[in-house]
Order: C-alpha cells, then structure tokens, then sequence
C-alpha cells in the first residue's frame, strides 16, 4: 500500500547550444560549477572549482543521468504505475522547463 518517491535532475541538454558539451552552472567568487555532457553514453562530470586560501581545489563528480520516461519504464517493469509528478516538492506542475522532478509510484491494487 505504499508508494515509491523520488527527487531527481532533469538534464539540461536544452539549454546546451548544439555542439557543445559544457555548460556553466554557478560562477560565483569562490565556486565556478561546470557539468560535461557526454550525450551518447547519457551522462556528465560535474566539476566543482572552490577557492581555497591560497589556491583552487577541483572536485568531479561523475553522474549518469535518465529522463522520467525511462523512471516511468523502469517503474513499469517493476510492477509500478506513475501516481503523481511535480517540478519540487510544493507541486509546481512538472513542465519541458522544469529543472527538476519529484515522482510518485505506486503498486496498483
């Protein structure tokens, strides 16, 4: 009688030119964020540029990221039906411009 939730990314591949494969994120006085798209293989680095005392730390955080639709599948396969999808958790409606998603899966009865 339970469901299954989730908080997820939504890739930003559309707000990438075409060609490109970098896309800056925050760029502050002491953090830069870049994320990498690798497009074929679904998935990006995230670096991470902080300014230290005296220098910068580099920090890469690898990801492989997936669309709702492939979570909806997966969900299918496991006996699950998609129950709600909102862009956050106060239920924004979930659009092509969300930036993010909170999923909701349940078992039918």
């Amino acid at each position: 009688g339970g469901c299954f939730v989730i908080e997820v990314g939504v890739p930003g591949l559309q707000r990438l030119p075409p060609g490109e494969t970098f896309q800056v994120f925050d760029a502050s006085e002491t953090h830069w964020g870049v994320d990498e798209y690798d497009v074929a293989a679904q998935g990006l680095i995230s670096h991470h540029f902080r300014k230290l005392e005296g220098g910068f730390e580099l920090r890469s955080i690898p990801f492989r990221y997936v669309w709702p639709a492939e979570l909806d599948l997966m969900a299918e396969l496991a006996g699950l039906q998609l129950r709600e999808r909102w862009a956050g958790w106060k239920r924004e409606p979930f659009t092509n411009d969300s930036l993010s998603h909170v999923s909701v899966w349940k078992k039918p009865p």
